[in-house]
């Protein structure tokens, strides 16, 4: 087991320039704050009278922009993880209802998705910290063209209302944001090799793909359950 992990070690180490390695602490130390600051938002929402609903989407797409619309020069960083911060808190508010839901359902789906996706989050991640350089960036132009397509799909159920449709749109979601941890943690070190210290925005480009992969596997284990309780009724 000792020459495994060493040799997994051995593996970042050769692959990964020490600069790039303490910025990825950075990045993955922002995410996780960003991740508790969720939590607190899912909290506020599931047991507190503090029902934002639609404004908390509003307000989060609003920090969003306001993050990625100050650059960073070094001197804003608390600003601008104050912004990513509050995106978390409001994400974590727009999860509420969803996860008050499931809930009543069964509250051990939260958890099973939760450690399902960070399983899933923390494989992609390091095959693509392990990966040859730059091999998984072909992927960008595929997952922005099928993030396109699923959006004009999306748009089409509105008024289609096909289970079918949403139940693609749910699956190839859940594949699209896997692509996207390999791809962006990827561009991420190639950024940090031209040399961009902003790990604020790296992080809240991965708290993005976090947070898509666990709402969708939170939808479909729960759909799951639910088909089997029918099942077992019937």
């Amino acid at each position: 087991m000792a020459p495994t992990i060493e040799t997994f070690i051995n593996s970042f180490q050769n692959r990964l320039e020490p600069p790039v390695r303490q910025h990825l602490k950075n990045v993955y130390a922002t995410l996780m704050m960003t991740c508790v600051s969720a939590s607190v938002g899912v909290f506020v929402d599931m047991y507190t009278s503090f029902q934002a609903g639609f404004l908390s989407t509003i307000l989060g797409i609003g920090l969003m922009l306001m993050l990625i619309a100050t650059p960073d020069n070094g001197k804003n960083t608390k600003l601008r993880l104050g912004y990513l911060l509050g995106f978390g808190l409001t994400s974590g508010i727009g999860l509420g209802p969803l996860l008050e839901y499931v809930s009543v359902v069964d509250p051990s789906i939260i958890v099973t998705a939760l450690l399902g996706t960070s399983l899933v989050f923390v494989c992609f991640s390091i095959a693509s910290m392990l990966a040859e350089r730059g091999s998984w960036l072909f992927l960008g132009g595929t997952l922005m063209t099928l993030l396109t397509s699923m959006s004009l799909m999306s748009l089409a159920n509105i008024f289609m209302q096909s289970h079918f449709l949403y139940q693609s749109h749910l699956y190839l979601g859940l594949m699209l944001m896997c692509g996207f941890v390999l791809f962006d943690t990827q561009l991420i070190i190639e950024k940090r090799r031209m040399g961009s210290k902003d790990f604020v925005q790296h992080a809240l480009e991965l708290f993005i793909d976090f947070i898509g992969i666990f709402r969708r596997l939170v939808i479909i284990l729960t759909q799951k359950e639910e088909q089997n309780r029918r099942r077992k009724r019937d």
